[in-house]
Formats: structure tokens, sequence, C-alpha cells
């Protein structure tokens, strides 16, 4: 039986905020160095230990509502005139987490101008708020092609022309104190910016188990399939084929719970792969696949960061290889692909094939088994694991139609509320 799953709140929250931002090396670490700033101008404006902690969540996930890469690097440039969509989906993701919850309205209103406030500085989240605004705001002024501190003068001049209109004048004097530190500034903008924010900053000594971690995955399974209405229910699929598959193959209650977990966490990469390819109605060019294979790397690295989760990194992030080595992004074989990343592999395929894509329909019973079937007869996946799948179809498939549902009308939902903002 595995051991209870635990991890470091400081190290899994750093970990996801780096895998929101992978979009593109132009915004690389944006929110880590945001949640920097912010954390920084908490301590100097005197704030709680409490009040800090939950400025710092938010800031180190103030961007998930802007769900794909080319809205991120539109919103980092300042070429995103829409702020308003971004802020209310990521509050809205934030509320249905628990673990995040309590830092929603500090998302919700980290592009809200001082102006437009009618509470007063001293209100609740107020203040954080606004200190949010100010973070992310000098973290996009910074050019990431000239040295730091020969670029100070302008940042703090351009905060400056901010004050008592999109910036409260007591916000940004506390930042002109912090701003006169070059070591601030070299911190900032430091390679090893993770390394001092785990080691050094909130949440450090803070573990968290298996329920928060699934929490969190089922907001970042949102991020990944709802950016499109052909994928928003992906995830939930191979999340509950693996399930009942890991149960049918004997596995533990824990482990089938972990493969839930693996699922729903398996297609993480894809933070950083364009719309363009991601929902491309018709096969992929040579160029375009390339791109999309990073996503399974970037699955493992992001999970692997998270101490205490080498099994579920595996299962996750193992779903493209095949047995014979031939698979990606690490072409390992069948010596090193384990049951559970098996399961998943098969899992994957199997809902991938069910379900409706832009370019065909979903596959009735007997195309899944042909294909199935023969990818096993090559040598690609596991022929045991496609046999159970085969005899549990009958369960299977009313489960995760039934599972899938529930994720429709929740993705319903989102977009009803998202397209009134």
């Amino acid at each position: 039986m595995l051991k209870e799953v635990s991890v470091n709140l400081g190290n899994f929250l750093l970990s996801l905020s780096d895998a929101v931002d992978l979009a593109s090396p132009a915004i690389a670490s944006h929110q880590l160095r945001t949640a920097y700033v912010a954390w920084q101008m908490g301590r100097a404006t005197g704030l709680s230990k409490e009040r800090i902690d939950k400025l710092f969540m938010a800031a180190l996930l103030h961007d998930i509502g802007a769900l794909a890469p080319e809205d991120k690097i539109r919103l980092h440039h300042f070429e995103e005139r829409n702020l308003e969509t971004h802020a209310a989906r990521g509050a809205w993701l934030f509320e249905l987490t628990p673990l995040l919850s309590p830092a929603s309205q500090i998302v919700r209103f980290h592009h809200k101008s001082w102006g437009k406030w009618e509470s007063p500085i001293d209100a609740p989240d107020v203040l954080e708020s606004q200190v949010l605004v100010l973070a992310d705001l000098v973290e996009r002024l910074i050019e990431r092609n000239q040295y730091v501190l020969h670029q100070v003068d302008r940042v703090v001049a351009r905060i400056h022309s901010f004050s008592g209109t999109e910036i409260h004048p007591d916000v940004v004097d506390v930042f002109n104190g912090i701003a006169k530190r070059e070591d601030f500034w070299l911190d900032l903008t430091s390679p090893r910016l993770y390394s001092l924010l785990l080691h050094l900053g909130p949440f450090r000594r803070v573990e968290i188990d298996l329920d928060d971690i699934s929490s969190a995955a089922l907001l970042f399974r949102s991020l990944i399939d709802f950016r499109s209405s052909f994928t928003a229910t992906h995830s939930t699929g191979v999340a509950e084929s693996a399930a009942i598959l890991a149960k049918a193959f004997g596995l533990t209650d824990n482990e089938v719970s972990l493969m839930r977990l693996a699922g729903n966490f398996h297609d993480l990469g894809k933070l950083a792969v364009p719309n363009s390819i991601l929902n491309k109605p018709g096969s992929l060019t040579r160029e375009e696949f390339a791109v999309m294979k990073q996503h399974t790397y970037f699955t493992y690295t992001v999970l692997n960061t998270i101490g205490g989760l080498d099994q579920i990194t595996e299962w996750a992030a193992f779903h493209h290889e095949r047995l014979d080595g031939s698979g990606y992004p690490f072409h390992i074989s069948a010596d090193v692909i384990n049951t559970g990343a098996r399961i998943m592999t098969v899992a994957d395929i199997f809902t991938a094939l069910a379900e409706d894509r832009p370019y065909r329909k979903g596959m009735d019973r007997e195309e899944i088994s042909t294909i199935l079937k023969n990818q096993a007869e090559r040598g690609y996946i596991d022929r045991n694991i496609v046999g159970l799948l085969l005899e549990n179809y009958d369960e299977i498939l009313p489960h995760v139609h039934e599972q899938q549902t529930v994720t429709r009308q929740y993705y319903e939902k989102a977009r009803a509320i998202f397209d009134k903002k």
C-alpha cells in the first residue's frame, strides 16, 4: 500500500504557479515575480501573517483566469484591453477551491483602479488588491533583456505616475521605500527566485493532504480542459476510466484515489500549448506536433518539483510513452513503464477516441476496440490493460459519460458566467 500523501504547500503553489507561466519565455515566472513583490510589500506595510499569506497565494496564481497562452502574453505586454474577464474568471476558479477561496476577492480586483473603489483602503481585501495591482504592474514594466538596476528609475517613475489614480498613494509610498534597495530588484529578477520563495517565503512549513491536493487538481483540470468545448471533459474521462481500470486491476483504494488524481493532472503541461495548435480542426503539421510533444515533459517537470508526488508524476506524465520505446518525450520502454502509467495510457487513448473532436465524431465500441487491439498487437500499449478495459466496457463507458456530463454542466455554467462579464 502506498504511504499517505502529504506535500509542502509552498512547494505545491510555487510549482503550479510556474506551470501557469509556461506559455512563453517572455512571461516565464511572471506570477512568481509578482508574488515576490507582493510579499515584500505586505511585510513593509505591516500586514499580519494571515493577510500576507492570503496576498501571496493570490499573487502566485492571479492570472489563472487567462486560460490560453495567447491571452497571457497579451496581458503581459499591456495589449489586452478587457481586463475584467480573466480577473472574474480567476476569482470564480479560486472560490471553487477551498484551499484558495479565501484569496478569491484579491484576484477578482487585481486590475481595479484605486479611483474606482468606493471602500476605504483599510476595508477587507482592498489594500491587498491594491498591492497586487502594483506588484503586477512592476513585474510587467521590467524589460527582460536589460539589466534590472538600469531600469529602476524608469519603473519607479511609471509607478509614481499611477499614484492617486490606479494605485492608492500610501501603497506607492511603501513601494518607493522598497525600491531603494538593490537587493529587492536583484532578488526579483534572480533565476534563483523559486528557491528563495520556497525556503524563505510563506507556507514553507505548511503541509497539505490528499484532499487539498485533489481539490487543486480539479481547478487545474478546468484550466487545461475548458479552453475548448471539445476538450472540456477530457481529463474527467481519463481520470474516471483510469480509476475504474485501477480498481479492476486490483489496486488498493488509496492507489485508485491517486490514479484519479494523476488523471486530473495528466495534461497539466498543455498550459504551454497555444490554442491554435490545441484546437486545430485537423491533423497537426510536423512542427505543430513537435510543440504538442512538450506537454507531457512539462507535466513531468512541474509535478516532479513537488516533493511527495513521485508515483503520481509517473502515472500522469508517461501517458504518451510506448512499451517499445517509440513514445514521447522520454522514449522509455516496458522495463520502466509501471502498471499505473500503462493504465493511464489506455485510459487516455480510450477517452480521446470516445469523445467528439473538431474533425470527427466520437467512435463507437467496435472502432475503439479495433484501434486499441491494434496498438496492443504492435507493442505500443499493454494488451492486458486493453483486455481489462474491453471486459469492463459496459461499466466504464456509462460511468465516464455520467461524470463527463457533470463536468460539462460545470463548463456550461462557467461559460454562462463569463459571457456576462
